[in-house]
C-alpha cells in the first residue's frame, strides 16, 4: 500500500512538471465531453487529476479484492509442507507451540536478513539456551535503532547471572530514557515489560532495590513479594540497608495511607524491627486498627507498648477499651487486658477474665500460665510450645 502511494506521488510530480512546461505560454488547454444528456467542460489539469484518482481507486479496490480472495483461499487450502507457509506463519506456529528453544537455527535464519532485529533475536535465543556470554556478544551487534529492545535483553541477562549492580544501572537508565518514536505505538507494552523487570530485580535484591533512585513502579502483588523478602532477609541487613529502609518509609509519607491494607501491614512488621521508629510504628498500627481489626496488628502494637521502659498502663487500657467498644467479642483484647490487670495488681479482675472464651487458644494459654505462676521454667516451656504453633503469636511480653 505504501509503495503504491509513493509510486503515484512520484508519477504525479513528473507529470505535473512536464505538463507545466508544455502549458507555459499556451494555457491549461480545454476539454469538452458530451455524452447523452451530460455535458462536461473543463481543462486538462482537471482531466488528469480525475483520471489519476480513478486509477488509484481501482488499484486499491483490486488490492483489497485480491487480499480477500487470497485469505479465503488460504482457509481452504491444504498444506502438506511446513516450508510452504509464509515466514510469519512459520514463526506463529513456533510461538504457539512454544518451540523457540528447539528451533533456534530456524528462527535465526529467518531474522538473518533483518538489520534491525538480528542481534536482539540472536541474544534472545542464546538466553533461552542459558548461553549468556554469547547473548551479550550478540547484543553488541544490534542496531542502535533497537536500543531499548537490546537494553531489556541485557537487563534480563544480568538478572539471570545474578549481577544485581549491573542490572540496576541499566534499569535506572532505561527508566529515564526517552522512548524511541518508532516504539510509541506499543509504549504501554514496553512500560509493562519494564515494570516486570523492576519487579524481578526487587524480589531478587530487596535491599538493593531500596537504594535505587527510580521506584514506585512495582505492581501490587510484586510489592507484597518485595516487602516479604525484606522481612525474610532482615537479619542480613546492614546499617546502610536499615537507613535506606527508614528513608523509603519517610519518603512514602501520606502516600502510604493510599496503599492496600496488606502492604501497610507488611510495612508495620518492618518498622517493628526498628526501635528508633517506635512513634511511626504506633501511629501506623492504630490507623490500621481503626480501619479494621487484625489480631496480628493489634498484638504488634500491644507488644510494643509493654516493652517500653515505662509502659503507660492507663493509656494502654483506654485504647484497648476503645477497641473493645468498636470490635466486641474479640478474645485477643481480653488477652491483652489480663496483662494490664496483672501489671497493675488487679488480680481479681485478671482471674475473672480467665473465665471468658473457654475454647480460645490465647485464653487457654493464660489459664495455664496463671496456674503455673512462680514456675518460670515451666512457663518458658509453655511459651516454646505455643510459639511453635503456626496459628499462635510469639510471646515476647
Amino acid at each position: 500500500m505504501k509503495a503504491i502511494l509513493l509510486a503515484y506521488a512520484w508519477i504525479t510530480l513528473v507529470l505535473v512538471a512536464v505538463f507545466s512546461v508544455l502549458s507555459y505560454g499556451h494555457g491549461a488547454g480545454y476539454v469538452y465531453i458530451f455524452w447523452r444528456d451530460w455535458q462536461i467542460q473543463s481543462n486538462l489539469w482537471v482531466l488528469f487529476l480525475a483520471l489519476g484518482l480513478l486509477s488509484l481507486s481501482l488499484q486499491f479496490l483490486w488490492l483489497g479484492l485480491k487480499r480477500h480472495l487470497s485469505r479465503e483461499q488460504r482457509k481452504i487450502e491444504r498444506i502438506f509442507n511446513f516450508k510452504n507457509l509464509h515466514p510469519y506463519e512459520q514463526l506463529a506456529v513456533i510461538w504457539l507451540l512454544d518451540a523457540g528453544r528447539d528451533q533456534q537455527e530456524f528462527i535465526q535464519r529467518i531474522f538473518a536478513q533483518s538489520g534491525l532485529l538480528k542481534g536482539v533475536m540472536d541474544a534472545r535465543l542464546y538466553m533461552m539456551q542459558e548461553q549468556y556470554v554469547q547473548a551479550l556478544q550478540a547484543l553488541e551487534q544490534t542496531s542502535a535503532t533497537a536500543f531499548e529492545l537490546a537494553e531489556i535483553q541485557r537487563i534480563e541477562i544480568y538478572l539471570a547471572q545474578g549481577e544485581a549492580e549491573q542490572a540496576l544501572t541499566h534499569l535506572e537508565f532505561l527508566s529515564q530514557h526517552e522512548l524511541s518514536p518508532w516504539l510509541h505505538e506499543i509504549q504501554s507494552a514496553y512500560l509493562q515489560r519494564l515494570t516486570v523487570l523492576w519487579g524481578l530485580f526487587a524480589v531478587q535484591n530487596p535491599w538493593l532495590y531500596l537504594r535505587s533512585t527510580q521506584y514506585g513502579h512495582l505492581a501490587t502483588d510484586t510489592k507484597i513479594s518485595w516487602l516479604q523478602q525484606l522481612l525474610m532477609q532482615f537479619e542480613q541487613a546492614s546499617a546502610e540497608d536499615l537507613q535506606a529502609l527508614q528513608q523509603r518509609y519517610f519518603d512514602l509519607g501520606e502516600q502510604l495511607e493510599q496503599r492496600p491494607y496488606e502492604i501497610r501491614v507488611l510495612w508495620l512488621k518492618l518498622v517493628a524491627h526498628l526501635p528508633e521508629m517506635a512513634q511511626q510504628h504506633e501511629k501506623l498500627a492504630l490507623n490500621l486498627l481503626n480501619e479494621q481489626f487484625d489480631r496480628e496488628v493489634f498484638y504488634l502494637w500491644f507488644q510494643q507498648q509493654l516493652l517500653k521502659q515505662q509502659p503507660d498502663y492507663p493509656a494502654i487500657e483506654t485504647q484497648i477499651l476503645q477497641l473493645e467498644n468498636r470490635y466486641p467479642s474479640v478474645p485477643v483484647l481480653s488477652f491483652a487486658k489480663w496483662y494490664i490487670y496483672e501489671a497493675t495488681a488487679r488480680s481479681a479482675e485478671a482471674e475473672e477474665l480467665l473465665t471468658h472464651y473457654p475454647d480460645n487458644i490465647l485464653m487457654n494459654y493464660l489459664r495455664i500460665k496463671s496456674a503455673l505462676k512462680g514456675r518460670d521454667d515451666l512457663i518458658s516451656q509453655l511459651n516454646y510450645i505455643f510459639e511453635n504453633d503456626a496459628n499462635f503469636i510469639k510471646i515476647k511480653i
